[in-house]
């Protein structure tokens, strides 16, 4: 009898407080990570899928028509100014005198741009980046004034370096 009095209470053992620590810090380590993702959500890149996928015969057309011109651009970054210039070719009867040029990142939303390029001479076209752009993206070039069915465009998939040439065409 007099053994069983030597025993500590539960509160005084090691054993108790070790699991219930292991559990405190899960919840603690929950709670951080709970934390930094409220802090930074997950940015869509397309948000309305529905409407994507309603048009993507309209797009199909819109290609399609730009392979029958038989379409190409091939555009150019300036690294310290910014300056965008496209050269448009292919068989258009009159060119726009406006081009939409849409950047768009695969992965992070905010880095998307969209830029309108004026055409300034023959088949040239010139635009200004607010900032500069690197690295992987896809490419839209439409001609902002005949959308939908009855317009054309321009994709691709390049990786952005200041000061090289790009090729967009009609696949």
């Amino acid at each position: 009898m007099q053994h069983e009095n030597d025993i500590p209470p539960w509160y005084k053992q090691f054993w108790p407080w070790f699991l219930l620590g292991i559990l405190g810090f899960a919840v603690v380590i929950g709670m951080g990570l709970l934390y930094v993702s409220l802090l930074n959500p997950d940015s869509m890149v397309k948000d309305n899928y529905y409407k994507e996928g309603r048009a993507i015969n309209m797009h199909m057309g819109r290609d399609d028509l730009a392979r029958e011109l038989e379409l190409s651009a091939r555009f150019s970054i300036d690294e310290l100014t910014g300056d965008v210039s496209l050269q448009l070719d292919g068989q258009l009867q009159t060119l726009p005198p406006r081009l939409l040029l849409e950047i768009m990142s695969p992965t992070h939303a905010e880095r998307d741009r969209s830029l309108e390029l004026r055409l300034v001479s023959a088949n040239q076209y010139t635009g200004q980046l607010p900032s500069s752009i690197q690295g992987r993206h896809y490419i839209d070039l439409s001609d902002p004034s005949r959308l939908g069915e009855d317009g054309w465009r321009l994709t691709g998939e390049v990786t952005l370096e200041m000061g090289q040439q790009h090729l967009l065409s009609a696949k």
